[in-house]
């Protein structure tokens, strides 16, 4: 059996906007000043507080742990405000529909959300059955650490080089080839082409539309 895994933030879902003020509101909780937004989208799909360490160059007298609580009050905040989105890419409902209808294939997502709010966002957008696995940050160490990717082989059956992550960012290419999976970055997100190639991205795609046969081209690699 194969199995897709997706990242949420930045690959599925847009929700920088989202993400930027819930950092801005938890920062401003703490007294501080807010980050930049190039250093918040940096650290998009690590978990809360290792986001926050690293927002706060490691320094041990930075006050991450309440920061990442800080953040977590703004975003159940913001889901309650008219007008919160977290709208899916152009392209990805398709995707996802196309994935869910092959026999041959299993659909999963590893991303550095919480379960609720991973649960959450797929909820909102019909997608929950689809998805066979969840590996977030309540049941794993932070990406790039593999364990995500190796907790949803486990689950699914599915052998490393029939498994591809999916995803916007280094953290996600690290950590699927830590974990001997095929790593696919997708160019709509948060970092960069090079810095994608760079962490091990072994194909980039600009368009959702691109990804069935980027995939089967991958799978048929080692069939």
């Amino acid at each position: 059996m194969k199995l897709v895994l997706f990242d949420c933030d930045g690959t599925l879902v847009d929700s920088q906007h989202v993400i930027l003020e819930a950092m801005a509101r938890a920062f401003a909780g703490a007294g501080l000043a807010a980050p930049a937004r190039e250093a918040v989208l940096g650290i998009v799909g690590l978990s809360l507080t290792e986001a926050m360490r690293r927002i706060g160059g490691e320094d041990p007298a930075f006050p991450a742990e309440e920061l990442a609580d800080l953040y977590r009050a703004a975003f159940r905040t913001l889901r309650t405000e008219p007008g919160f989105r977290e709208p899916l890419y152009p392209g990805i409902a398709e995707l996802i529909a196309a994935l869910a209808r092959r026999e041959d294939v299993l659909i999963g997502m590893a991303t550095g959300k919480s379960q609720r709010g991973a649960r959450a966002v797929l909820a909102h957008h019909g997608l929950t059955d689809h998805f066979i696995t969840i590996q977030t940050a309540d049941d794993a160490p932070s990406k790039p650490h593999p364990e995500m990717v190796l907790r949803a082989m486990a689950e699914t059956g599915a052998a490393p080089l029939d498994t591809i992550v999916i995803g916007d960012t280094s953290f996600d290419m690290t950590m699927a080839r830590t974990a001997g999976a095929r790593a696919v970055g997708v160019t709509w997100g948060y970092h960069s082409r090079d810095v994608l190639l760079a962490s091990g991205a072994e194909r980039l795609v600009e368009d959702a539309g691109e990804l069935p046969v980027v995939l089967d081209e991958l799978w048929t690699e080692f069939a």
